[in-house]
């Protein structure tokens, strides 16, 4: 619970006595704690005798100001927590205060400042971030203003920001800690309910104008209206990202006829076609390799529903033809989903579960058992799970991509996870829905504002390579959900409802990548083809692996094991099996051991012995592999063995 103002209202502060009460005031506060010595009882005598009235100091120049001895600070110190010295905001950003928490001790300012302290940790920010961002914010903004925390504004954070920027400007020293300490500030600000807005993201976005400023200037007017208008029935980033692809093409236009007047005067051969053909050519400004096709794709398409768009809505300049068609678009390859193979996405896992950055990595930790985007997982909302009796625990998943919403099963160690989360997340006042600016009270926030995707997509990336995995995206993750529940056996129906999907062709995008009717198929006419034309050849190409009295080969050379070999493979009493790993666990494999008519006797232990030493190796290895289904067969004929040794032992 947030700290909750003094019932005392701070009390007016007194009119600044004379130079004598100031320095006999001073004296006194300095040996009351302690300190004082005669060059700062000097200083101060002689700052007083110069400005018998302190705030007159205040009127010279900030060089003036910053000349001073070092040793005046103590009575400034001691005039500016009384409130009876407001230095100026330049000042304030160009010096150090370091002994402020001092100099608070008893004072007016040190009610204010606890509160504020506290109510940072609460939110988030450890003690230490805490008092930092008082010292370098709040506590100027006291002294400056000369109100109580409850009377600050957003406009007060703003002076202190515009000096610092203008330091910077003039010294070349930046404010990167000044930064940090007034966005905590204006946080904590807002949970305390003294301003009514949270701080906004650190990056605004350039406006229309200024991202197309290097575009043709005739027609510069024409995209940025269209752009505009499109704000009204499209997303911002949807909007956004189509003023990247527009301003390519008034650039090309701009450096190919600079004479073009309106659109309308746009021409096939003179304009779109030579445009075409530089898309298909063009590089990526930020890894200076060929553009991928579907950004080529996007590119034209950008282009071409603007020109449809304006000419059905009657533009004077718009062009009085079509212009680009269906054929002008590239074929874009459909590659399949990129999941996260089973070997990897374990490993990935147990990266995530010793972060030490646990809200991002249970984030994504949530995103791969529940298949969210990462637009929809930074939305979930703090009562996003809901108890249906008799059915359990689901979770309702916000308004995403395809504007639509889904309830998603939950299992108890999904549940767990979501109140590990819950006691993670940093507490605090209702944020502004990013859709509806409605006050919502966010599953994901960290130092009293939501978690990032910048923080996701980086403690992902950590994670990555702590695992020993390449680039690893968040989508990767929904993909490697929908895999397992693909191998799984779940119905194209069920798959749409717990991705999301509106249609059954976004869906079977997985479904091609484990179709069970190709598998049947393939292992049928696999069946087919060995009982004509025997066995198929190795993986290794060998043709023959020997057997030595243990059961291990030694293959084309001496040391060579056929355990290590990379393929699926079974240890038969009488030799062994290798397979090509798109085979799959065998159904045939090892099928007289389980069979209720098989018997063995004591003369065979030891080859049921051997047996059981490579088949604890191989399901070791399966394992290791991902191969879930291999290394769950070779324990069942571990079993199996232990059964038969220890029958025929006893007998």
């Amino acid at each position: 619970m947030l700290p909750a103002p003094a019932n005392a209202p701070t009390p007016e502060v007194a009119p600044v006595p004379s130079a004598d009460g100031v320095l006999s005031a001073w004296r006194a506060n300095q040996a009351a704690t302690g300190r004082g010595n005669p060059a700062s009882d000097w200083a101060a005598r002689s700052f007083l005798a110069r400005w018998p009235h302190s705030q007159d100091w205040a009127d010279q120049s900030l060089a003036a100001r910053l000349d001073l001895a070092p040793s005046t600070m103590s009575l400034l110190m001691f005039l500016m927590v009384q409130g009876w010295l407001r230095p100026g905001w330049d000042w304030l950003a160009a010096k150090k205060l370091s002994s402020f928490w001092r100099e608070i001790e008893g004072s007016r300012l040190e009610a204010d400042m606890s509160r504020f302290c506290d109510t940072a940790v609460i939110v988030g920010f450890t003690e230490i971030q805490a008092k930092r961002a008082a010292s370098q914010s709040v506590g100027r903004l006291l002294i400056q203003t000369g109100r109580p925390l409850e009377a600050l504004t957003v406009g007060d954070l703003d002076e202190l920001a515009a000096a610092c920027r203008a330091r910077e400007a003039a010294t070349g020293q930046g404010w990167r800690h000044y930064r940090s300490a007034l966005v905590c500030a204006h946080t904590v600000l807002f949970h305390l309910d003294i301003v009514g807005k949270p701080p906004e993201p650190a990056q605004q976005p350039d406006t229309f104008e200024v991202r197309l400023a290097d575009c043709h200037p005739n027609l510069r007017p024409a995209f940025v209206a269209y752009l505009e208008r499109k704000l009204g029935t499209c997303r911002p980033k949807t909007v956004s990202s189509l003023a990247t692809r527009l301003a390519h093409f008034g650039r090309f236009l701009a450096e190919t006829d600079p004479d073009l007047v309106t659109l309308a005067g746009l021409h096939r051969q003179r304009h779109i076609e030579p445009y075409l053909n530089s898309v298909a050519h063009a590089d990526s400004a930020k890894t200076g390799k060929a553009i991928t096709l579907a950004d080529q794709d996007r590119r034209v398409r950008a282009v071409g529903n603007m020109l449809n768009e304006i000419t059905e809505w009657g533009w004077d300049d718009a062009p009085t033809r079509k212009l680009i068609f269906r054929s002008d678009h590239p074929r874009k390859p459909r590659p399949l989903p990129r999941y996260v193979p089973v070997d990897a996405d374990r490993r990935l896992t147990a990266a995530l579960e010793v972060s030490d950055y646990r809200l991002a990595a249970d984030a994504l930790l949530l995103a791969r058992a529940v298949g969210l985007r990462i637009g929809e997982l930074l939305d979930l909302e703090l009562d996003c799970v809901h108890e249906i009796g008799g059915h359990g625990a689901w979770l309702k998943v916000p308004l995403g991509k395809l504007d639509t919403e889904r309830m998603v099963p939950l299992d108890d160690e999904t549940v767990a996870l979501i109140d590990r989360i819950c006691t993670t997340r940093s507490v605090g006042k209702p944020l502004p829905h990013p859709r509806t600016g409605r006050p919502t009270q966010f599953l994901f926030t960290h130092h009293g504002r939501r978690l990032s995707q910048t923080a996701v997509r980086k403690e992902l990336a950590r994670s990555a390579r702590t695992a020993g995995i390449d680039h690893v995206t968040p989508h990767q993750l929904r993909h490697t959900y929908a895999t397992a529940l693909v191998n799984a056996g779940v119905s194209l129906q069920a798959l749409m409802a717990l991705l999301g999907h509106v249609s059954a062709e976004m869906s079977l995008r997985y479904a091609h990548l484990f179709d069970s009717t190709v598998r049947a198929e393939y292992e049928r006419a696999l069946d087919l083809a060995k009982g004509r034309i025997g066995a198929l050849p190795t993986p290794t190409g060998k043709t023959r692996i020997p057997i030595a009295n243990n059961g291990r080969g030694t293959g084309c050379g001496d040391g060579d094991d056929w355990r290590d070999a990379p393929a699926i493979k079974s240890r038969l009493a009488g030799g062994h099996c290798l397979r090509a790993p798109s085979q799959g666990a065998c159904p045939y494999a090892n099928i007289c051991e389980h069979c209720p008519s098989f018997r063995t006797d004591t003369a065979s232990i030891a080859v049921l012995a051997a047996q059981r030493v490579d088949t604890r190796a191989l399901a070791d290895d399966a394992e290791a592999r991902g191969w879930i289904d291999e290394a769950d067969r070779h324990r069942r004929l571990l079993d199996r063995l232990d059964a038969l040794i220890a029958q025929t032992e006893a007998g």
